[in-house]
């Protein structure tokens, strides 16, 4: 997207005034002023990641940086990735829809998601999502009234040995029950906030956690632990017997 720059010209004995990029009107219909301007500016910085001629790989934390402000892939997001990416619409929606992680319709403030996949479901997932299912009165991806919650059947979080798994805004919440999960949901709802069995000390919201998925860091990365006792044990147990790697062969 061209930001043609302009100047004010300097009169006599003055510097040269800064270039102010001009935000193009189809950015102010969809966003007012100061959003449209950073949003411009955070993606000059994220297509500053890339290589001129692999910027398109700057698609994926572009839709993080759109769902970070309305709160998912809305159209004018994919209008705008796709001019400024040199894209269409097609191939930016293609994507959107493609990872399970974009949203096309709002999010709630949190956003919660319970796995259903095999081992999740064996140790009690299925219940926990009939219970918050029930509690809410939400289906998979929908979100309240009030905009708070919104709900999501996930294959996997990629946390089986703490199974069955919930996870808020992409932070986990291990070894849940259904009375624990709908408590979860209830303290969320009431503004009360929660905090993660791993992971940051303070839930971050759903538009906060993406923008941190669009690579812009919110100082947490170093809270809580990332690793409990299940993904330890193995490791506790090779040590107590001296157990080892096999050594690769170099014959």
């Amino acid at each position: 997207m061209s930001t043609n720059p302009t100047t004010a010209a300097p009169t006599a004995g003055q510097a040269a005034a800064p270039a102010i990029p001009v935000i193009p009107a189809a950015l102010t219909a969809a966003w007012d002023g100061a959003t449209a301007a950073q949003l411009l500016a955070d993606i000059e910085a994220i297509k500053g990641r890339y290589p001129a001629e692999h910027q398109r790989s700057a698609l994926i934390p572009m839709l993080h940086l759109i769902q970070s402000v309305d709160g998912y892939v809305s159209p004018a997001g994919i209008a705008l990735c796709a001019e400024e990416l040199g894209l269409t619409r097609s191939e930016v929606s293609a994507v959107a829809t493609f990872y399970s992680q974009f949203r096309r319709h709002p999010s709630g403030e949190y956003h919660v998601g319970v796995c259903t996949n095999a081992l999740c479901a064996v140790m009690g997932g299925d219940e926990i999502w009939e219970a918050v299912s029930s509690h809410t009165g939400l289906g998979s991806d929908e979100t309240s009234e009030n905009g708070r919650i919104s709900l999501e059947r996930i294959e996997c979080n990629a946390g089986c040995d703490y199974a069955p798994i919930v996870m808020v805004n992409w932070e986990f919440f291990d070894n849940q029950t259904p009375e624990s999960a709908v408590a979860l949901i209830d303290a969320l709802d009431a503004g009360e906030g929660a905090r993660p069995t791993r992971g940051p000390d303070t839930l971050p919201t759903f538009r906060a956690n993406e923008r941190v998925l669009a690579g812009f860091e919110d100082g947490h990365a170093d809270e809580g632990p990332s690793a409990g006792e299940p993904s330890l044990l193995g490791q506790r147990i090779a040590a107590a017997n001296g157990w080892t790697s096999p050594k690769e062969d170099t014959k």
